[in-house]
């Protein structure tokens, strides 16, 4: 595996560490708060000009047959994914929530093979195979967070994750030919433009007067990491590695907010959390994460 290839994956790595800590942190936000469309807008606005600030520092152009690509890429991949999975979260709970998304890395294989003729291996389909098993041992005995399952909740959660899965795939042939840093910027705006009908009521009427330390805290969380941070890392991957292994990383949110969660109850003492943890949760664990390896591994064997 070359240099680039061990950066991409710590970045992945990176970039679903903070996904797995932001299922339990703006989960917080609300409804409290806010109201997810309002939250939405917020964090794309509020992050889509940090983006355009940096990419002041890259002067690169775009052709204007591209544009379109990157609108679908705003509408799939910011604004779709976005609305879809705070609203989701906030009918339904942090672990379901990221359980839910582990139907990604199947749905950007699929759809990898099929728009992008991406090879799919013996490897992957047996990382998939393992790691959906442990996904699904963390549905059945990984309800370790409060909130209510709910179907409207988890349906929008999962229509979420097909929205990224396909922004995945139509955003590798545009960082093939610019810069990461150019794609993300345009990506944010064309976004931010498609969530400003659903949001701008909800936001205006956000009362901001009875937020907390903490609330600005999580807020900060949610925008510069959860935003900011874990789309550069996203961006950065897919110029060194296939969708489809980018996509197998959501794996690890389950096992991730599993751990943060547990790390949670035995801090500050929430035994209805710590009562929770038990062999089997743990051992299913460890078959995600074995999962992503297989998933991310090169085979010689091609399947399809």
């Amino acid at each position: 595996m070359s240099t680039n290839n061990y950066k991409a994956h710590l970045a992945l790595l990176g970039a679903n560490i903070i996904y797995g800590a932001n299922f339990l942190i703006a989960k917080g936000l609300m409804p409290n708060y806010f109201k997810p469309s309002g939250l939405v807008l917020l964090r794309v606005f509020t992050a889509g000009i940090l983006f355009w600030i940096v990419k002041q520092f890259v002067k690169e152009k775009v052709e204007k047959k591209d544009f379109i690509l990157l609108a679908f890429c705003g509408l799939f991949g910011v604004s779709t994914n976005m609305l879809l999975f705070f609203h989701g979260l906030s009918l339904t709970s942090p672990i379901d929530a990221s359980i839910i998304m582990t139907t990604t890395p199947v749905i950007v294989l699929i759809l990898s093979a099929f728009i992008l003729k991406e090879r799919i291996t013996l490897n992957k389909y047996l990382g998939i195979l393992i790691g959906g098993i442990g996904a699904v041992l963390l549905i059945l005995y990984g309800k370790t967070a409060e909130g209510t399952s709910s179907f409207l909740g988890n349906l929008f959660v999962f229509l979420n994750a097909c929205s990224y899965g396909l922004y995945l795939v139509f955003v590798k042939p545009l960082m093939k030919k610019y810069k990461a840093i150019t794609v993300i910027s345009w990506v944010f705006l064309f976004g931010f433009l498609f969530v400003l009908p659903f949001g701008i009521k909800d936001l205006i009427t956000t009362n901001f007067s009875v937020f907390t330390t903490n609330t600005y805290l999580a807020l900060t969380f949610v925008i510069i990491g959860t935003t900011f941070l874990t789309y550069l890392f996203n961006i950065y991957a897919l110029s060194h590695v296939p969708p489809s292994v980018n996509g197998s990383y959501i794996y690890l949110q389950p096992v991730l907010s599993f751990i943060i969660v547990s790390i949670y109850a035995y801090s500050f003492g929430h035994d209805k959390y710590a009562q929770d943890i038990n062999l089997i949760k743990i051992l299913s664990c460890f078959m995600v994460i074995i999962g992503v390896y297989m998933i991310s591994k090169k085979s010689k064997i091609k399947v399809s």
